[in-house]
C-alpha cells in the first residue's frame, strides 16, 4: 500500500489507477491453514469473514493477531463456549486500541478499529422468537457493511396482525431493503413483498419439524412465492441476506 501511494505522490500513476491497485485482492498466508483476503474491505465494505466451524480454537486466535492490522475482522458461527475459551487471548487486540465485540445470539465476533459510514436503513422481520439468531446475524452483518437496521420480532402469519404496524413504521422511516427471516411455513416474506414496493430478501430458517425440520419447507414456499420480486438466500443464512441487502443499498447510491 505504501508503494502505491508513493508512486501516485510522484505522479507515476493516477488516482483513479491506485484505486484499482489498492483494491486488487492482497492474501495473507497462515502457516498451511488459511489464506486470507486482507483487502476485502476495501473492496466491498464488508469486513472478512471467518466461519468458525471447522476451525481450532488456536487457528481463529492466531488469524486475529495476525490479521487485525490490515482491517475489520469477523468470525461468524462461533459459539459462546467458544468464545469465552479464546477471549482471554484476545486482550492484546484491546490494548492496541482494537473493539473487540460479541453478541451471544448473533454468535459473532468482531475485531475493528474504526466504525464505518453509515449508508442507509435495512429492515429485519422475523415471523417468530426462534428465528431471532438468523435474524441478528443478519442485523450485526448489515451494521457492519455500514446500514442502520431496524428490527421487528415476532410478527409472523400465526398472529398477522401484529405485523401491520411494524411494516408502517419501517416505511415511514425510509427503510430501503427489509429482510425477512422465517421457519416453519416460511410464509412471511410473501406476506410483506405484498405489502411494500422496496427489495424483500427473505431467509428460510431450520426452526420447524415434522415435513418443515431443517427448512427446506421454508426455502422451497419462499422460492415459489405468489409475491414476485422476492430474493431468497440459503437455509439459516442472516449473513447472506445482510450482505445482499447491502449491496443493494450501495448500487442505489452509486447511481444517485
Amino acid at each position: 500500500m505504501k508503494e502505491i501511494l508513493q508512486k501516485l505522490v510522484k505522479g507515476e500513476i493516477s488516482a483513479e489507477t491506485a484505486e484499482k491497485m489498492l483494491k486488487t485482492m492482497e492474501i495473507m498466508e497462515l502457516e498451511d491453514f488459511a489464506k486470507m483476503d486482507t483487502h476485502r474491505d476495501i473492496r466491498t465494505g464488508v469486513p472478512e469473514a471467518i466461519f468458525a466451524e471447522g476451525k481450532e480454537d488456536e487457528e481463529i486466535v492466531k488469524i486475529l493477531m495476525n490479521c487485525a492490522n490490515k482491517g475489520r475482522l469477523m468470525v461468524t458461527r462461533l459459539e459462546n463456549e467458544r468464545y469465552e475459551v479464546i477471549k482471554e487471548e484476545l486482550t492484546p487486540l484491546i490494548d492496541k486500541g482494537f473493539k473487540v465485540e460479541y453478541n451471544k445470539r448473533a454468535r459473532i465476533l468482531i475485531v475493528k478499529d474504526h466504525n464505518v459510514k453509515k449508508i442507509g436503513k435495512i429492515g429485519v422481520v422475523t415471523a417468530g422468537t426462534s428465528d431471532i439468531p438468523v435474524a441478528e446475524e443478519a442485523r450485526v452483518v448489515a451494521e457492519e457493511a455500514g446500514c442502520k437496521v431496524l428490527r421487528s420480532y415476532d410478527v409472523g402469519v400465526a398472529g398477522i396482525h401484529r405485523l401491520f404496524s411494524q411494516i408502517r413504521e419501517m416505511i415511514e422511516k425510509d427503510v430501503e431493503v427489509i429482510i425477512v427471516v422465517a421457519g416453519m411455513e416460511g410464509a412471511l416474506p410473501s406476506v410483506v413483498a405484498g405489502l411494500v414496493d422496496m427489495p424483500v430478501v427473505g431467509v428460510p430458517t431450520s426452526v420447524g419439524y415434522g415435513v418443515g425440520e431443517g427448512g427446506f419447507t421454508a426455502l422451497y414456499a419462499m422460492l415459489q412465492s405468489c409475491a414476485p420480486g422476492i430474493a431468497v438466500v440459503n437455509i439459516d443464512n442472516g449473513y447472506g441476506a445482510a450482505v445482499f441487502a447491502s449491496t443493494i443499498i450501495k448500487s442505489r447510491q452509486k447511481q444517485n
